[in-house]
């Protein structure tokens, strides 16, 4: 066997690996084939004699392209990025087995919002260290930073990712309970199961960029509201939790690009009011965690 189908071998087995890590760094899986493609390149075309963990090679080159791509979005800052909140295609599930290996390797929407509101470089060490293990010594070469700098920029990244364990426990819960059976209750589309989980004087507000043109900025009444999320629900239908400004809330966000927030206030177990976000200057303003484990 010659040295470029060794080569050529290596690299297949580690496609799917390579796919997983590219999706999690850039949340597209056509920027991730791109970024796994751009590393086949670079093997080929590199003097690899001297390489003795050829699998940790092409991580390297594969973060560092990732970390090139993540980049290249905002002009090269890194410091201040709030996150690129512009819409993006979805593409369809085609059946490639590729594109299977990307949705298999799928982090969850929610946590591909979070990690686009980090840097490229807290995004590529909390990737790292967190989802595989790689020692921030090496993380550090990576990112041409030290090795304390590497631990840093993974700390920071997780606070920003991780909710606060302490804080509003029993009232957390009671959100996330409430929040799933209005999710469940939309999904059915019976406006009498759907206002059973609404207060009789709720609610819902939203902003321009929320709504089709000619929609109410504001609906009051189970009914109405009962009535409207039937018609209209699809985005509570397909959405998924989070915590936004410390808070349950749902998120749509295709191919983890966020593209509208639901704000719930809840007392008594129902929902008293609840806010559709979509306005791209207002969705940067928002806190969005991850949701703590039980």
């Amino acid at each position: 066997m010659d040295q470029r189908q060794s080569l050529a071998d290596c690299f297949e087995e580690n496609r799917r690996d390579l796919l997983g890590l590219s999706y999690r760094m850039l949340g597209s899986r056509e920027e991730a084939e791109d970024a796994v493609q751009e590393t086949w390149l670079r093997l080929d075309r590199a003097d690899t004699a001297a390489v003795r963990n050829l699998p940790g090679w092409l991580r390297t080159v594969t973060s560092r392209v990732c970390l090139d791509m993540l980049r290249s979005r905002h002009g090269g800052r890194e410091e201040c990025w709030s996150g690129d909140l512009a819409p993006t295609t979805v593409a369809p599930d085609d059946g490639n087995p590729e594109h299977e290996a990307l949705e298999a390797e799928s982090v969850g929407l929610a946590l591909l919002v979070v990690l686009n509101t980090l840097s490229p470089a807290e995004r590529v060490a909390f990737i790292l260290h967190d989802m595989f293990g790689v020692p921030f010594d090496e993380i550090g070469g990576i990112l041409d930073r030290s090795e304390a700098t590497a631990k840093k920029l993974a700390s920071r990244a997780r606070h920003k990712v991780r909710a606060p364990r302490e804080r509003h426990r029993v009232e957390m819960d009671e959100y996330r309970e409430v929040v799933a059976a209005f999710q469940v209750a939309a999904r059915t589309g019976d406006t009498g199961i759907i206002a059973a989980h609404l207060a009789p004087d709720v609610v819902r507000r939203a902003d321009a960029a929320a709504l089709p043109p000619g929609r109410p900025l504001k609906a009051h009444g189970a009914t109405a509201v009962a009535g409207e999320i039937s018609r209209f629900g699809g985005a509570a239908r397909h959405a998924e939790p989070a915590l936004i400004d410390g808070q349950v809330g749902l998120l749509v966000a295709p191919g983890g690009w966020l593209r509208l927030a639901i704000c719930f206030s809840i007392e008594n177990g129902l929902v008293r009011e609840y806010e559709l976000v979509a306005d791209p200057a207002r969705l940067m303003r928002l806190c969005i965690r991850l949701l703590p484990e039980r």
